[in-house]
């Protein structure tokens, strides 16, 4: 079996349902017609309900992907010449795509009688995030071959290998696969009330993970603020400690200017009227020659 032979028929087994996936490779294992082709095929990875999830989005919505992950190539690109407010912004708008693609993952998920839980999403909007930030991660996700959730911080350090079901083949493009048009029939109301409220169930799920992330942000902000309160507040106390102290200082200086003050007005007294009684001295004095 060829290296492209095996690609091509990657791409077909991680396109299938999550459930069907180990039967299928396992057909086409056995099919293949000989040991080294079975072993090569047996040896691509189920991938987790979160991976497969990513798989099935860039299969259904691959225009939609290629728009968001071009658009965060620019960015990266801009990112050095913006200032923080700008990159704020930039930062809030990537959240929102993400969230927005991880909402239309979990419909998809539906369509295929699979639920993601609030931790797969979680998972789903780290992948998609690694994808706006990382252009390695990126090529992961448009492979379509993801076997395992990851994240990335932006610096290319993935390990494809372990994401990846065939890191040698980064760059590939998934197939498209169109959607199978709708089959006309009468769905009882209760039907579309149910799934209707699910979905909002879904979409109020990502929205409380969202605040839960925006929550986590204040109370590290408040409780750096509080740490920093405590601190003016202690060095507060002691200054107010140091001013007591010198304020004691300037009324015991008060008293003993107090007394200098009185000594200095005896010792002038006393001095005026040892000078009189010189200047009489001086007169009997002059008087006696």
């Amino acid at each position: 079996m060829s290296s492209a032979e095996l690609l091509a028929l990657a791409d077909r087994l991680y396109g299938e349902p999550v459930g069907a996936f180990t039967a299928a490779r396992d057909a086409a294992a056995k099919a293949s017609g000989s040991k080294e082709a079975a072993a090569r095929i047996k040896a691509l990875k189920k991938p987790s309900l979160a991976a497969w999830a990513v798989n099935l989005l860039v299969r259904r919505e691959a225009e939609q992907i290629d728009q968001v992950l071009e658009l965060a190539a620019s960015l990266r690109a801009a990112a050095e010449s913006l200032d923080g407010e700008e990159l704020r912004t930039l930062t809030r708008q990537r959240r929102q795509l993400t969230a927005a693609l991880t909402t239309t993952a979990s419909r998809l998920a539906r369509e295929h009688e699979a639920r993601l839980t609030s931790a797969v999403a979680d998972q789903v909007e780290g992948m998609l995030t690694a994808a706006m930030l990382d252009p390695v991660a990126a090529d992961v996700v448009r492979s379509g071959l993801v076997v395992t959730a990851f994240t990335s911080t932006g610096v290319s350090d993935l390990d494809v290998a372990a994401v990846c079901a065939l890191p040698d083949a980064l760059g590939y493009r998934a197939e498209v696969v169109e959607p199978a048009p709708p089959v006309l029939h009468v769905v009882p109301d209760d039907g579309i009330r149910l799934e209707a409220a699910q979905e909002k169930v879904d979409e109020a799920v990502l929205a409380v993970a969202a605040a839960d992330e925006q929550v986590q942000h204040a109370t590290a902000r408040e409780e750096k603020l509080q740490a920093r309160r405590l601190q003016l507040g202690g060095e507060i106390d002691e200054l107010r400690r140091r001013l007591a102290g010198i304020e004691d200082d300037v009324d015991r200086l008060d008293e003993d200017i107090e007394e200098a003050e009185a000594e200095l007005e005896e010792l002038t007294e006393a001095r005026a009227e040892a000078e009189q009684a010189l200047d009489e001295a001086k007169q009997a004095l002059a008087k006696l020659r």
